[in-house]
């Protein structure tokens, strides 16, 4: 069926329109620079900065990594975020989530200076969020929905939006993006959670369906509207004996059953996770313009 929303073609475009960015402040000596906090080794996060490290160098952005111990204090952690906070070369800084369980992450995340917060998580990037203020950063996964959600020229403007999970890394801030007053939101928007009861039949009434709940193929087709918007936001590991790792990766739909039903559809992977990687680029880019007075 042609009714895919490839996430990879989209990110294609946006690492474009970032890659002439970045050649413009080449013309004026600068090189937007960002740099990744790594505590522990994590696989995953392992495998995610990587692939951060990568596509900063193929669009022309410096990067740098840091690598913790896993034995790292809070203290050690964010004394390394106040230096580069004070670091004029540095535009971007974005500790890799998870964290070792002995630190509280949002805590952590208030460390970075706001103009640095390319992740978008820090409490002034997300009041301007809640307010509508463009001068924050938005964080990248939301931000790449939203992005998915235009460039498929999907109707927002009065459009029901369930989205399913309450985070504060997708949820919150992706319903804060849609409610707002203006070009390509003005959204009606429900957040389901765990404690939300009669959860199918929110799904039911969306036009757009976002799935960030964290739960395998929770979504199934009788769940979904005929021709809704559907959004796979999950990544889950489930036990596949046939797998080379013993495990193979789904979204929080089941996508071989709701393709059918879905006006259109992301996959995964192939889906969101190639946009936050283009998101995040492109606001390391919008620090180092904001910064150096180009923007």
């Amino acid at each position: 069926m042609d009714n895919l929303i490839d996430g990879r073609a989209v990110a294609a475009q946006l690492n474009e329109e970032t890659r002439g960015r970045v050649a413009d402040l080449a013309r004026r000596g600068i090189q937007p620079h960002i740099v990744f906090i790594r505590v522990g080794e994590d696989p995953a996060s392992r495998v995610y900065v990587g692939m951060k490290e990568r596509t900063s160098g193929q669009l022309g952005l410096r990067s740098t990594t840091r690598v913790l111990p896993e034995s790292t204090s809070k203290e050690e952690l964010s004394s390394l975020i106040r230096e580069l906070n004070q670091d004029p070369s540095v535009h971007g800084i974005l500790v890799q989530a998870p964290l070792p369980g002995s630190m509280d992450a949002p805590t952590i995340f208030a460390t970075v200076d706001p103009r640095k917060d390319v992740d978008g998580f820090h409490p002034v990037n997300v009041g301007k969020l809640m307010l509508g203020d463009p001068g924050g950063f938005i964080p990248c996964t939301p931000g790449g929905v939203h992005e998915l959600l235009i460039r498929s020229g999907t109707r927002i403007a009065g459009a029901e939006v369930v989205i399913l999970g309450r985070g504060n890394i997708v949820g919150k801030p992706m319903a804060s993006i849609l409610i707002q007053k203006g070009r390509h939101a003005d959204a009606t928007v429900t957040v389901c959670h765990s404690r939300t009861a009669h959860v199918a039949e929110h799904c039911r009434r969306a036009d757009i369906l976002i799935a960030a709940m964290g739960v395998a193929e929770f979504v199934k087709a009788p769940m979904v509207k005929p021709g809704a918007v559907v959004i796979d936001v999950g990544v889950n590991r489930v036990a596949d004996a046939a797998a080379k790792n013993g495990y193979r990766l789904v979204g929080d739909v089941d996508f071989a059953a709701v393709q059918p039903i879905a006006g259109k559809i992301t996959p995964n992977p192939g889906g969101v996770g190639p946009m936050t990687i283009a998101m995040l680029m492109r606001n390391t880019v919008q620090a180092a313009e904001m910064q150096t007075g180009v923007a």
